[in-house]
């Protein structure tokens, strides 16, 4: 049987964050092996910024999977998808990367997270905007 991917984008951006999520929680994995630490953070730091690295991703990343497939199931070019989906994983690739420096705040992870919202933000307009009320 020959069967046409039905949402080819959202294909590509959901195997892109499958990957992304292993990495993430094989870091807390890692992190709580290296603490032998089981249950919790244990007190360490770098583990509990491991496991918020990994939650954080967990929390938003469904949603913009949801929100993507919706556009591309209700016709939005693949241009539109692709700068939803690319940026997004930009964003989350920020984040992640500056939920593992020492410092609370910083500028990796600030940028991850306005573009993430930014994104978000955006595909909300897009589907409640456009598709819903008709207006684009």
């Amino acid at each position: 049987m020959n069967a046409e991917l039905l949402l080819p984008v959202t294909a590509l951006y959901t195997g892109l964050f499958l990957l992304l999520m292993t990495v993430l929680a094989a870091n807390v994995v890692r992190q709580r092996l290296g603490g032998k630490v089981s249950l919790g953070d244990g007190g360490n730091r770098t583990l509990t910024q491991a496991i918020r690295a990994h939650g954080n991703a967990t929390e938003y990343v469904p949603l913009v999977l949801i929100g993507l497939a919706v556009l591309e199931l209700t016709g939005t070019s693949g241009a539109a998808l692709h700068l939803y989906g690319g940026l997004f994983f930009l964003g989350r690739l920020l984040h992640a990367a500056g939920m593992t420096r020492p410092s609370d705040v910083n500028k990796a992870r600030q940028a991850g997270i306005a573009l993430s919202w930014l994104v978000m933000v955006g595909m909300a307009v897009h589907l409640i905007g456009c598709k819903v009320l008709g207006l684009g």
